[in-house]
């Protein structure tokens, strides 16, 4: 069964009537219903101002698919995803959450931002359906409840590292600039952990710039930065927001080192700051130069898919989380019939093979700590490369 036909992309807005129908619904004596497939759902942000983010989780997804149902599936039966769009914000997360939760999936992967999980991720908590969080770095996502789990790395491990790299870089830094989303989660999350980061470093956050996450035009906070002599400028902003920050960072005049959070981990930054994302210092926690044959057999679907490209991170983290759902499914399956078991159960049952697994996936291997807290032992710093053009580049790994 081709991709197409398993892959159902929900578009446009979600009903009220939907939202109401789910808030009194019963799962607990409803059987699992294989009718086409095992059904696994997914809510990204494919529109709204997060949709460079959930165009790259897609891609992901589909490759993940892929190699499932063309590896016999969930021992014979083919996995089924059905994907919705969550419209970048809360409201549309608890929306799409809802609809897939009343379709009766296993288990539910995203949403894109940790501020959208914080909202949707109590939905399938008190519904009991295991959520694979395949993006979301803010604190306490993972604590929401047991069924709440993810594969991307939370911010406190990695965005100290590309500090550490500006100061191998660069041993005499001292002044840092820092600038945040004060409206978003993400955002307000992993400033905290720059700023411990770089006061353990021994650098003074000798300001710190408070943004919206719709703003445009940053011309009064950068002024106010930049009249304290930064020689660091610090970034915990969304792709588009931050992209648009270090376009009239450089145009301002400043020409110091740049270190941007997980937010702008994708190569949707580059249209937006053009030739000024030259140079700018991310965190992984993936590398396409990774050697496994996990990554391998990732990276030779991704460039057949797209032409020769490197995956970016959120495209290896979505394929890592449907890989999960996936492998579990298999073993929780030839342990106990998924057709016709309790839904309610099922879940349950779903959940705790989830966490007890370990994966071979295109991040290295990881598996999970009780609480849902993914366990990941490599992790990289690369340095966008633009290319002449200004339109195009990648993210070079500093060895």
């Amino acid at each position: 069964m081709s991709v197409g036909r398993l892959l159902r992309v929900g578009t446009g807005l979600l009903t009220l009537s939907l939202l109401l129908a789910g808030c009194g619904s019963d799962d607990t004596n409803q059987p699992v219903d294989v009718t086409g497939g095992v059904p696994v759902g997914a809510v990204l942000a494919l529109t709204g101002n997060a949709n460079v983010y959930g165009q790259d989780q897609k891609i992901g997804l589909e490759l993940a698919l892929q190699q499932r149902n063309g590896s016999g599936g969930i021992n014979g039966r083919p996995l089924k995803l059905a994907l919705e769009d969550s419209g970048s914000d809360e409201p549309g997360a608890n929306a799409a959450f809802t609809l897939q939760i009343n379709r009766g999936v296993l288990a539910l992967i995203g949403p894109t931002l940790s501020q959208q999980a914080f909202s949707a991720d109590p939905i399938a908590q008190r519904r009991g359906v295991p959520v694979v969080a395949p993006s979301n770095t803010a604190t306490g996502i993972p604590e929401i409840g047991f069924f709440i789990s993810r594969v991307s790395a939370q911010s406190s491990v990695i965005a100290p590292l590309a500090i550490e790299r500006a100061l191998t870089i660069q041993p005499g830094l001292k002044r840092a600039a820092v600038f945040y989303a004060q409206d978003d989660a993400y955002s307000t999350a992993e400033t905290t952990i720059f700023q411990k980061a770089l006061k353990e470093k021994g650098l003074e956050p000798v300001t710190v710039q408070r943004t919206q996450l719709n703003d445009q035009d940053f011309q009064n906070q950068i002024s106010a930065a930049l009249r304290e002599k930064p020689d660091l400028i610090v970034l915990s902003l969304q792709a588009v927001d931050g992209g648009n920050l270090i376009r009239q960072l450089r145009e301002l005049g400043y020409r110091g080192l740049i270190v941007a959070g997980n937010g702008m981990n994708t190569p949707n930054i580059y249209p937006i700051c053009q030739k000024y994302c030259d140079g700018l210092l991310i965190a992984q926690a993936y590398s396409p130069e990774l050697d496994t044959p996990a990554n391998g057999a990732f990276l030779k679907a991704f460039k057949a898919a797209k032409g020769g490209a490197i995956p970016p991170q959120l495209t290896a983290q979505a394929y890592t989380a449907l890989q999960v759902i996936g492998e579990a499914l298999v073993r929780l399956d030839k342990r106990q019939p998924l057709a016709g078991a309790p839904l309610a159960a099922t879940r349950k049952q779903l959940m705790q093979e989830i966490l007890a697994g370990s994966y071979a996936t295109p991040l290295g291997e990881i598996r999970f700590t009780p609480e849902g807290e993914v366990i990941q032992s490599q992790f990289f710093v690369a340095q966008v490369r633009m290319d002449p053009d200004g339109r195009s580049g990648r993210f070079a790994l500093l060895k």
